[in-house]
């Protein structure tokens, strides 16, 4: 593994009875989630913000992993963190919601789930195979899918290349996940950017329609990467107070 960039650690906060796991997206990195996770720490829980197996460091690292890596070091990351503290609720963008998602399928313990523009519908067997298509000519990479953000200056840590069967291996993780929503019986917050240039609203659609208890919310002044975008204050307050109200 090679070393960690700067500012992309890992992010914990051991102060609290209640918890909350906060995940991040598909080649990005604790930077983009890591002051949603000091506010939410702030506000009285214990925080895990964990980075995923090869992200944070190269793609070349990246190129290393699969979906199996980052759903393990998140039950992981989950479990730890259900262990010393009551309750647990979880929080993630674009795959870190798909993730979510999948945490609140395999631990029905979930107090509640907040996805932010999340990643839960398969693209479709098609797209899939153009994936396929160009890594069988030789492509191991595309250009990067990170910093989609409107708010001027704001530029997200992620790398600047996008590794195709680490993406295969995303999309097949979404489908078992997708094919699953309707057990998630937790209450859920749900963040949707009106305009989203890495994931279509149809995610969320899916979201509120297989869920059982969701409340949505627009955001109306940012793209996929929320929460360092214009939006990012509204999308802290708005999930620290669904968290307050989960968690309590």
């Amino acid at each position: 593994m090679t070393d960690v960039l700067p500012g992309c650690e890992a992010f914990s906060a051991t102060s609290g009875t209640h918890g909350v796991l906060v995940l991040h997206g598909f080649t990005g990195n604790p930077s983009s989630m890591r002051h949603l996770a000091e506010v939410i720490a702030d506000a009285g829980f214990q925080v895990e913000l964990p980075r995923l197996a090869g992200h944070g460091t190269s793609v070349e690292d990246m190129m290393t992993t699969s979906f199996a890596d980052w759903s393990g070091d998140t039950l992981a990351a989950y479990d730890a963190l259900a262990s010393r503290v009551d309750k647990v609720a979880v929080v993630g963008l674009s795959m870190g919601g798909a993730l979510t998602a999948f945490v609140a399928e395999e631990r029905p313990s979930v107090a509640g789930v907040v996805f932010i523009n999340p990643l839960v519908k398969h693209p479709g067997d098609e797209f899939a195979q153009s994936i396929q298509d160009l890594i069988d000519g030789g492509m191991d990479s595309f250009e990067s899918i990170g910093s989609d953000i409107k708010k001027e200056g704001s530029v997200e840590a992620s790398y600047n290349a996008t590794p195709l069967r680490q993406v295969l291996s995303l999309f097949e993780g979404v489908k078992t996940i997708e094919s699953r929503l309707d057990t998630i019986s937790a209450p859920a917050l749900l963040l949707s950017s009106r305009e989203d240039h890495v994931v279509t609203s149809d995610n969320g659609d899916l979201v509120v329609e297989k869920l059982g208890e969701v409340e949505r919310v627009w955001l109306e002044d940012s793209y996929h990467v929320a929460t360092i975008d214009n939006d990012g204050p509204l999308v802290e307050s708005l999930a620290v107070a669904f968290l307050k109200k989960v968690l309590n």
